[in-house]
């Protein structure tokens, strides 16, 4: 396994990704398929905003990425970020959620931040053992707040300080 920072090359494959938990997941909220072109212009986004945006790769083939973004935009949580991880399904159990999660908050840590937030669909055992591994703390708990697949959702937040 290998982390890098992404490329232009990559943006198909994290589409690929990200879709598969569109379609089959509650992990994320989002209901219609994205396209490689709106990867790029999120990927943008975060670079503009001078936040990392990594990939695993493992044989040439990207299994995973993790990135960081504001956490609001208002001025006063500029110290503030949001993290966030997907893995392909075939990679999950591997260690390739945590060797992202090591290389970003490694990255984290070298710019003025206090916090880092985390929000988890529940439950989603898998991603709260990856948040509390790394010393994020549950710091709050909304009730059905998302629908999806029929069903209301609860959300999470988990907080980690950096400093």
């Amino acid at each position: 396994m290998k982390i890098r920072a992404v490329t232009k090359e990559d943006y198909k494959q994290i589409a690929a990704i990200y879709n598969h938990y569109v379609a089959h997941s509650v992990a994320t909220f989002e209901t219609e398929l994205v396209s490689s072109s709106d990867i790029k212009s999120r990927i943008k986004q975060v670079e503009k905003r001078a936040f990392p945006w990594l990939v695993c790769e493992s044989d040439g083939v990207v299994i995973g990425y993790a990135y960081a973004d504001v956490w609001k935009e208002r001025t006063a949580y500029q110290h503030c970020a949001e993290v966030t991880a997907y893995l392909a399904p075939e990679a999950s159990g591997q260690g390739a959620g945590s060797a992202l999660y090591d290389a970003l908050l490694s990255e984290l840590n070298q710019k003025e931040l206090k916090a880092l937030i985390a929000v988890v669909t529940l439950p989603n055992e898998s991603s709260v053992k990856l948040h509390e591994k790394f010393g994020f703390e549950k710091a709050g708990h909304f009730s059905e707040v998302g629908r999806k697949f029929d069903q209301w959702l609860d959300v999470g937040y988990w907080q980690k300080n950096l400093k």
